[in-house]
Parts: C-alpha cells; structure tokens; sequence
C-alpha cells in the first residue's frame, strides 16, 4: 500500500472512508477521514482497499456519492440468478461486471458493499463468492424473516412500554408475554430468576438501570402490576385463576348437577343458624338443636356437602388438589373452588335446600360424648348470622331462640370437659388486616374472644372429635390431626409472667407444631385423644378428603383413597397447605407494616411480650391497639410486661423493615 490508497474502516459497526496518509511506526497509517480527521490505524483495521488508483482526502464524498448510486439490494438476487445453477466460484470483479457491467473501483467497491451487507445469495471464501444453493437461500430467506419479525414485535413492545410509561392505556398482546414474564422473573426471584438477558434488554432499551428492583419498578410503571403487588402470592405455586376446562365443568354442575348418590335424611324441620363474619362468602357449616323424646338434648353440626357434585379424580377434586385450600388476604380471596360452587351450590345458603353432611351429638353431664351419629342430609339454613348478631341475643338471653341459648350452654359444657382433658387455652389479640380494592385503604381491627366465636370454635371442634372416633372405630384412613404434649413452663414460672397476653405468650412458644398423621394420635391443645378435621371442605382439601372418605363407609362403597394412597395425596396436599399458611403471614406482615407506614407520627402503646434475643436487647413487642407482633431492638432496661409508647421511625414493607423509638414508658400490667 502506499500514500494515497483510499480504504474503508470500521468504528462502533459503522462504515468509514478514509485516504492513508503516512506510516505512523512500522505497521500503523494515519488515515485522514471524510471530515479530514487523522486517525492512527492498523492495516488489520482496514475492512476494503481500493485497488489501482489513488485519491485525495477532499475526493472522498464524491467516491461515497458514486457508490451510493449504484447500491441496489435487489440487484444481488438478479446475479445470483445467473450463476447459482453453475456451481462455481466467481470473483469480486466478475460479480462486479454483471451486477453493473463494469469494474471501476466505485463499482468494485459497491459489489463488495451489497456483498457484505446481505448474505443471503453469495457466501465468501477467502478472495473469491460462491452462490448458495436454492435451499440454503430459502433457508437464509427464511430466517431473515423471522428475524424482522422479531425485530418488529421487539420495536412494538418497546412502543407500547412508552406509551403505558405516558399514562396512556395499553393492551398486552401475546407476543409481549416473554419480556413480560422475564421481567416478573427478576423482579420476584432477583439474580435467581430465569432469563435475567431478556429482562436487562428491555430495561436498557428503556434507559433504565438493570436490577430486580428496577424490574419491579418497571411493571408498577406499565401498570402490569398494582403499586402493592402482592410478590409472596406471585412467588409461590398458588394458581389465581381457574383453567377453561374447570369453569366449564363449574357451568355443567350449575347447569345440570349430577344425580344424588346418597339417600339423605329429611333435617329441614330444624332451625339451622349460620355463624360467620358478614363478609364470609363460603358458608361451610350451620348448627341446629333438638330436644329429643327422652329429654336429652341432641346438638348437630351441619357440614357443607361438596362431595354432592364432584368426585375423586375429576376435573374439580384435581384443582382442589392443586390449591389444597382458601387462602385469605386482606385484598381478598384466593378459593379452592370457584366461587359459583363455592358459594352457590356448595355453601348453605339461607332459606335454599342445601345438602349437608350432618354430625348428630348428645353429651353426658360432664360434657364428653354420650352417642352421635352421622347422616347425609337435606337442610334448609333459617337464618344467616354474624358473629355480632349471635353475642347480641346471647348477652340479652333471647328466649325466642332458646336452641342458640341451649347451643351457647352445650359448648360451655365442652369447653370445661376439655379443659379438664388437659386442653391449653391460648387467647392473644389477632389483627384483622382488610384492604379497601377501590383505593388501597387499610384497615386493621383486633379479632378478641366472644361468645359466639367460642361457640362455633367448641361446634367444629367436637364435630372433628366425632369424625377422629368414626375413623378411629371403623379403621378408616383419614387425616388425623394430633399435637405432642408440649413441656411448658411451671406454674410459678407462669405465675412470675403478667397475666394476659405475656404469659399467653410464653406458654405458645412451648406448644409443638401439630401434625397429620393417618394414625388417631392425642391433640394437646384440643385436649382430644382423636380429632379430625371435617367443618371446612369447601375451603381445606384434608377435610374434603374426610368427606369422601366417611360418605364411601356410610354408603357401604369402597373408600376412595386406600392408605397408601391417602399418604402419598397428603404429602403433597399439606406442603401446599404450609405455603398458603406462609403467604397468609407475609401477606397481612406487609399491609400492617404499610400501615404502620402510613400512620406517620402516631404513638402506639405497646407491651413487651417476650425476649427474641435477650443479650441484643431484641424483643418482641404487641402493638395492642392493632394486635401486631413485632421485633424492637431496645436502647433501655425494661422487663415482660412493660408498656411503652412507641414512634415509627422507618417501615419498608417491601424489605420488612421496621424500626421504631421510644417516646416513654409507661406502667407495667398488672
């Protein structure tokens, strides 16, 4: 090469024109540009040299011109035409002749461009083009066009990022599902999220930041999620919506409910109450009472009686599977049936003839049990009542439902039975979180121990001991339910405790995890020596397991989960159940911190429950006007029981956090 050889070079993938200059060292040229800019390069820089002429700097615009000219794209395809069925190799200048029947540098030059920027005809081998076969040119034809079509879906998506990034509404089509879900996947799982490259794409395309913050912060900002999106829900494998092929089995037993296997006992005579918060929408159990001919009084507990219209092994058992029970947020609710069964046809229903699985019980003086029996029924609900309703006509004595009085003294009875069985009451305030859907107001109230509450509490419990001995004494297998013996703390240890909430809490922190087994086994705090649960089966698969478990016995069928089988379906089912039970408690620990967060510089009057880390000062502490349990790292000596009044300083729910500042302390409890 010598001075005056114009080339072409390469910076950040574009295309340049320059004329070398002078060596520069042993192997480097200055180049000086189109824009008479001097550059230091090397010749393995050089992407094309123009061979047999030499040019000057100010000649290089009208070089370019003169190529540009000649730039056809489809002249390739009219070449490749003409040579393809030959089988050879041709080179530059003998493309260049046919393409523009000349081979001056310009031309050379502009063969070599059109060469380069579309390979679909030709591929090069060293010096020299060969035509690609008539397959290989559909193929590469082929893949270009999906590559547009990528490269068109990618510019829509981006378009329609900015445009919901501008407040403007969108619609999501399916094609932006992938970007979509790439950046769900970071956002929720951080770097251990799948496809982190699809979702950095989409964030710097976007200008910003990649990192599974700014992926959340993107979604909220597309308005693909909420402000508060619910991200433990999102993380677990709780399904939210219901496939095609359930709803349409949903229409079918709405439609045309399937014939009625069992021969039902005729209970509609009895006065049935529901008791259930107002807000309750799966009403899974009602209560009657009867004097029979001899005097006693005869209790029953009406179960709702899903097994009406599913079996085991269809569609909807399958789904119930799946979720494995209701789960209950302060947004709102995730059912393990859809609600048009749930609460429809499933749910007892006031006034409506309902189909229930009915536990008959008389108790003895002291409040075991004397006899009960087990019955599929047909029921017709008397009256929905709140919880409010029922302590209301039970502090009033209202004699015109003396049933509700003679139920209200039956679970009175029950209680101090298993008090004396060595049943462990532990009453601590529980938040009630609620969210308001249409502004994303909170409110909390504290769940306190009633009457009507305690009494459908003894209803369910004892209708689950007649359901334990049913299993137990007909060697059915169910899912028992049972507690170890816990080893609590002395009396005088107890007694040193305040009263209430602290020495309630010490006692928890004693009690075993409960198990299920399908063994009868002793349940420690119920106080029963065989329990199973059976009061919920529209909204726990175990329970719905126990349905059809004693329906099958009742009916003389063959049971429809064999031991091994029931062990296998468990393993699965309670997993899911403890994952629901944990976005339960993550779920209401956010919306209390956020509310927390929102309350500014309110004092709260909290009582030191007990130590977390003593030699730290780390102590958990019960906001009692909310009845949230919370950690608190103290500055100051204080004891059990103390009260203080605290200030938030900082709350981040997402990262659940919570720090606060003591104002005062006030007395301790009695």
């Amino acid at each position: 090469m010598e001075a005056g050889t114009l080339i072409e070079f390469r910076l950040g993938g574009q295309r340049h024109l320059g004329v070398l200059d002078r060596p520069d060292g042993k192997k480097n040229w200055i180049v000086v540009d189109e824009r008479g800019a001097n550059r230091s390069l090397h010749p393995r820089d050089f992407t094309y040299v123009v061979a047999g002429q030499t040019y000057k700097p100010q000649e290089l615009a009208a070089f370019r011109s003169e190529v540009e000219a000649l730039l056809d794209p489809d002249a390739l395809a009219i070449a490749w035409e003409m040579l393809v069925d030959e089988g050879e190799e041709a080179e530059l200048a003998i493309l260049s002749d046919l393409l523009f029947s000349q081979a001056d540098p310009a031309a050379l030059y502009a063969t070599f461009r059109l060469l380069d920027d579309d390979r679909t005809y030709f591929r090069q081998r060293r010096d020299r083009y060969e035509a690609r076969s008539r397959e290989q040119v559909a193929e590469q034809q082929r893949q270009l066009a999906i590559a547009a079509e990528k490269a068109r879906l990618w510019q829509n998506f981006l378009d329609r990022c900015q445009q919901a990034q501008s407040g403007e509404t969108v619609t999501w089509i399916d094609s932006d599902r992938p970007w979509l879900k790439a950046l769900e996947q970071w956002a929720l799982f951080s770097e251990d999220g799948n496809n982190t490259r699809a979702a950095t794409e989409v964030l710097t395309a976007l200008g910003r930041q990649a990192s599974a913050q700014a992926a959340h912060d993107l979604l909220v900002a597309l308005g693909y999620w909420q402000p508060h999106e619910n991200l433990f829900l999102r993380r677990s494998q709780v399904p939210t919506t219901f496939p095609v092929a359930v709803m349409d089995v949903v229409q079918t037993c709405l439609d045309a409910p399937p014939v009625d296997r069992d021969r039902r006992q005729d209970l509609s005579h009895l006065k049935v109450y529901t008791i259930d918060d107002e807000s309750t929408r799966e009403i899974d159990d009602g209560l009657s009472c009867q004097r029979l001919s001899d005097g006693r009084l005869q209790l029953w507990v009406h179960v709702a009686d899903p097994t009406r219209l599913i079996e085991p092994g269809d569609a909807l058992d399958l789904e119930a599977r799946r979720r494995s029970t209701t789960i209950y947020l302060p947004t709102g609710m995730v059912p393990m049936f859809p609600l048009e069964l749930a609460a429809g046809p499933m749910s007892l229903v006031q006034g409506q003839a309902c189909c229930a699985l009915s536990f008959g019980i008389c108790l003895d003086e002291q409040g075991a049990i004397a006899s009960y029996e087990i019955v599929p029924s047909q029921i017709r609900p008397t009256y929905r009542l709140t919880y409010e309703d029922v302590d209301e006509m039970l502090d009033l004595g209202v004699t015109a439902e003396q049933e509700l009085l003679d139920l209200w003294e039956m679970a009175q009875r029950r209680r101090r039975w298993r008090h004396q069985q060595g049943a462990i009451a532990i009453n601590m305030p529980e938040a009630v979180i609620k969210v308001s859907e249409a502004d994303d107001q909170i409110s909390i109230s504290v769940l306190e121990e009633s009457a009507a509450r305690a009494l459908v509490a003894e209803m369910m419990i004892l209708a689950g001991e007649v359901a334990g001995h049913y299993g137990a004494t007909n060697g059915l297998p169910l899912p028992f339910r049972g507690q170890p013996q816990p080893e609590l703390p002395s009396e005088e240890e107890l007694l040193a405790l305040p009263a209430g909430p602290v020495r309630s809490c010490a006692i928890r922190r004693c009690m075993p995890r409960s198990e299920t087994s399908l063994n009868p086994q002793r349940h420690a705090s119920l106080g029963l020596d065989r329990y199973s649960q059976v009061t919920s089966p529209i909204r726990r698969y175990t329970d719905l397991v126990t349905h059809f478990q004693i329906k099958a016995h009742l009916r003389g069928d063959q049971l429809p989960f064999s031991a091994e089988e029931l062990e296998t379906l468990l393993q699965s089912t309670l997993s899911l159940s403890y994952e629901a039970v944990l976005v339960e408690r993550q779920t209401n620990r956010y919306w209390g911190l956020e509310y927390l967060r929102r309350q500014g510089d309110r004092i709260w009057s909290s009582l030191i429950l007990r130590w977390l880390r003593e030699h730290e000062q780390l102590a958990l502490i019960l906001i009692e006007d909310l009845g949230l349990e919370l950690p608190i790292r103290l500055s100051q000596p204080v004891e059990l029981g103390d009260r203080l009044a605290l200030r938030v300083t900082h709350a981040d729910p997402r990262q659940d956090r919570i720090q606060f500042e003591v104002v005062e302390s006030l007395e301790s409890v009695d």
